[in-house]
C-alpha cells in the first residue's frame, strides 16, 4: 500500500492514466457478467468513485487495478444479487470471478472467443447497427478513447460521434439486443467492424491525436494482442493477416520514434538499429500468408505493404518510393480517401518531386474534404519548403501547428513555422 497523503492532484493524475488504461477491460468484464453495456458503464464509474473516496486517506493499493476490479465485480454481482438470479448462478458466476473470468476451455472453442475485451468488441459491433455506428460505441465503450479522439479518426465533429454514440446504445436497449457472443459461422458479419476498431485503436497508440505525449505504446500493445486473439480464432482470414501485419510493422518502430526526453523523432531521422527486426519478420511473415491467400486487394494487406517497403529500407534514402506512390494509388481504387489521396501526394513527392506532388495537392485541396485537418497543412507546408516558398510554408506549418490537439506535436510544428 502506497503511503496516504496524496493530493487530489496527484491522486487525479494517477486515477486519470489508470482508467484510461484499464476501464475498457472493467467495462467488459462487467458487459459480460451483467448483459448490459449502461450498467457496465454505471458500475464502472462507481469503481472509480470508489477510489476517490478511499484512496486520500487509506493510500493507493500496491495493485490498484485489481483494487478497481475487484470492486467492480462485488457491486456487479451486487447487481445481479438485486436482479434475483438463482443461487446457484451467483455461486458459479462468483467462482468465475474469483478465477478473474478466464476461461479454461481452448480458443478452438467455436462458441467462445476467449478474451473478455474482443468478446465484447464482437458483442458491441451488431450487425442491427450501422457500421460507423458500430466502430463508435465500441472504441468509446470498451477501447477507452474519448469521443474527441474518435471524432478525429472519422474526421467528423466530436457532436457528430456523440449523436452516433446515443442512438447506438438507444438502438440496442429498445430492440432489447442479447450480449450474446455470436457464433463462429456469425463473426464474419461483424469482423469487418471488429477490424475497424483494433486499426483505430493502434492508430490513437501509434500516433496520440492528443494530450502530452507522442506515442501511446500500451494502447499499441493491446491493439496487436486484440489481432493475434483474432488470427489464432481465424488463421485464414486474409484481413486478419493483413492487419496484423500492418501492426507488426509499425510497432516495430515505436521504440526509435521518442527520444531520451520523450521528444518525437521523425521516420527519416529514426535509429533504424533501434526498431525491433524481430517483429519485423513477424510482420513480413503476416504479410506473405495474405498474399499467399489472394489478399493483395484488400486494404489492410495494402498498408502491410506500405509499411513493408519502409522496414526493408536499412537506410532512409533506401526507401522504395515510387512502389510506396504505386501501393497508394492502389489503395485508393479499393478504399477510397482523402487521407489515403494525401499520403499518395507525400509519396509521389518524394519518388518523384514537389513540381509533380503540387497540383495533387490542389485538387485534393479544392474538395474540401480536409477542411481543418492538422496533416493536410503539414503536407502543404512541406511541399512549399521544397518549393522554396519559405513564407508560405511557415504559414502553413503555423496553420498545422493550430489544428492538432496533440502538445509534442505542435512543439515540432511550432519550431518549423519559426525556423521555415
Amino acid at each position: 500500500m502506497e503511503r496516504a497523503g496524496l493530493t487530489q492532484d496527484q491522486l487525479q493524475r494517477r486515477l486519470d492514466t489508470l482508467w484510461r488504461m484499464e476501464s475498457p477491460r472493467l467495462v467488459a468484464r462487467l458487459a459480460r457478467m451483467l448483459g448490459d453495456l449502461d450498467s457496465a458503464e454505471e458500475l464502472a464509474q462507481d469503481a472509480l468513485v470508489a477510489a476517490l473516496e478511499h484512496w486520500p486517506s487509506e493510500g493507493m493499493p500496491d495493485n490498484p487495478a485489481a483494487w478497481l476490479m475487484a470492486t467492480a465485480q462485488r457491486r456487479g454481482i451486487d447487481r445481479l444479487r438485486q436482479r434475483r438470479l438463482h443461487a446457484q448462478r451467483h455461486a458459479v458466476l462468483w467462482d468465475e470471478q474469483q478465477d478473474q473470468g478466464m476461461s479454461a476451455e481452448p480458443l478452438e472453442n467455436i462458441d467462445d472467443i476467449g478474451d473478455d475485451l474482443l468478446r465484447l468488441v464482437f458483442v458491441a459491433c451488431h450487425p442491427l447497427l450501422p457500421a460507423d455506428a458500430r466502430v463508435a460505441l465500441t472504441l468509446r465503450l470498451l477501447c477507452g478513447l474519448s469521443t474527441a479522439d474518435i471524432a478525429r479518426a472519422f474526421l467528423v465533429p466530436e457532436a457528430t460521434i456523440a449523436q452516433r454514440i446515443v442512438r447506438a446504445k438507444r438502438l440496442l436497449a429498445d430492440r432489447q439486443v442479447p450480449f450474446e457472443v455470436p457464433r463462429r459461422h456469425e463473426l464474419g458479419a461483424r469482423l469487418q467492424s471488429v477490424l475497424d476498431v483494433v486499426y483505430l485503436l493502434f492508430n490513437e497508440g501509434y500516433a496520440a491525436s492528443s494530450g502530452e505525449d507522442w506515442a501511446r505504446p500500451l494502447l499499441c500493445e493491446e491493439a496487436l494482442r486484440l489481432c493475434r486473439v483474432l488470427n489464432g480464432l481465424l488463421p485464414s482470414q486474409v484481413p486478419v493477416l493483413g492487419l496484423l501485419a500492418l501492426m507488426e510493422l509499425q510497432a516495430s518502430r515505436l521504440r526509435a520514434r521518442v527520444g531520451a526526453d520523450g521528444e518525437p523523432v521523425l521516420l527519416p531521422a529514426q535509429d533504424r538499429r533501434r526498431w525491433d527486426w524481430l517483429q519485423i519478420e513477424r510482420g513480413l511473415q503476416a504479410l506473405e500468408r495474405a498474399q499467399a491467400l489472394g489478399g493483395d486487394a484488400d486494404p489492410y494487406v495494402l498498408q502491410a505493404g506500405i509499411a513493408a517497403c519502409h522496414a526493408r529500407a536499412r537506410r532512409a534514402e533506401q526507401t522504395d518510393w515510387a512502389r510506396i506512390a504505386r501501393l497508394y494509388a492502389r489503395l485508393g481504387e479499393v478504399m477510397p480517401s482523402p487521407v489515403v489521396e494525401l499520403n499518395r501526394v507525400v509519396a509521389v513527392s518524394q519518388a518523384e518531386g514537389a513540381q509533380v506532388a503540387w497540383p495533387l495537392l490542389l485538387a485534393l485541396q479544392q474538395t474540401g474534404t480536409l477542411q481543418g485537418y492538422a496533416p493536410l497543412a503539414v503536407v502543404r507546408g512541406e511541399l512549399l519548403a521544397q518549393l522554396g516558398r519559405r513564407d508560405e510554408a511557415r504559414a502553413a506549418f503555423s496553420e498545422a501547428a493550430a489544428l492538432t490537439s496533440n502538445a509534442r506535436e505542435r512543439q515540432i510544428l511550432s519550431a518549423r513555422a519559426a525556423n521555415g
